[in-house]
């Protein structure tokens, strides 16, 4: 059994759903501590040629809650938010398809940062027809103080997973000895290099998933979900 783990970000790139496209069972974490400078509540899109930072605000809180423990900003402007993503995109080939999309996803009803982000995350794998069972990480019953690799390995052990897919990045993080020793094998999903026509601008790579779905028939972009090396 195939299991991948991550935070839940904002419309991530692509390379967030080739990892949970190749598995069989994928984690999202919900009860660990929000980082500021991550990809949680912000991503890029692309507008006149250069990439644009889009955030979710959040209401003033302790820096040392958990995901699941913040919530959106009273003042998220939800419309503007969304006519930035018009502007930016109205002449792409596929927005009359996915603007209803977006709009769903921006104007979740839920004011609590975890459960938005699950419910954008889910509604694009609807989207893009990806059948992987996604599990909230606070609902195994492992032990939650445990952090880092060992809070991996633990959930591996609960899942009963035979390997562990990460995204690259987490080369440096883990150790294949210690993930041989539990009989997990122990996997880096690397991407591809990925192209494709952003009107007639030159390409800007690794924004967020919206872009990928903005310019890519579904098709084309399941191309893309296996267009990795596994390491």
């Amino acid at each position: 059994m195939k299991l991948g783990i991550m935070q839940p970000y904002f419309l991530p790139y692509i390379g967030y759903f080739q990892l949970l496209n190749a598995v069989d069972k994928y984690v999202i974490y919900d009860n660990i501590q929000y980082t500021k400078k991550g990809w949680i509540n912000r991503n890029r899109i692309l507008q006149n040629g250069k990439d644009l930072m889009i955030t979710i605000p959040l209401e003033k809180d302790s820096d040392y809650l958990d995901i699941k423990d913040r919530c959106l900003s009273v003042g998220f402007d939800k419309k503007k938010l969304l006519n930035q993503i018009r502007e930016s995109y109205r002449k792409a080939p596929y927005f009359d398809m996915l603007m209803p999309l977006i709009e769903r996803i921006v104007n979740y009803d839920d004011t609590n940062l975890f459960h938005y982000i699950d419910n954008s995350i889910r509604e694009i794998c609807k989207y893009l027809d990806i059948k992987t069972e996604i599990i909230i990480s606070s609902t195994l019953d492992i032990d939650h103080s445990l952090k880092g690799q060992d809070k991996v390995i633990a959930i591996c052990k609960e899942l009963k997973a035979t390997d562990y897919y990460n995204a690259i990045g987490g080369q440096e993080l883990y150790s294949p000895e210690e993930f041989k020793k539990e009989n997990i094998n122990l996997y880096f999903i690397s991407s591809n290099p990925i192209e494709y026509k952003q009107f007639a601008n030159e390409f800007v790579p690794w924004l967020s998933i919206l872009d990928v779905m903005m310019f890519n028939s579904l098709e084309n972009i399941h191309k893309i979900l296996d267009n990795y090396k596994l390491i």
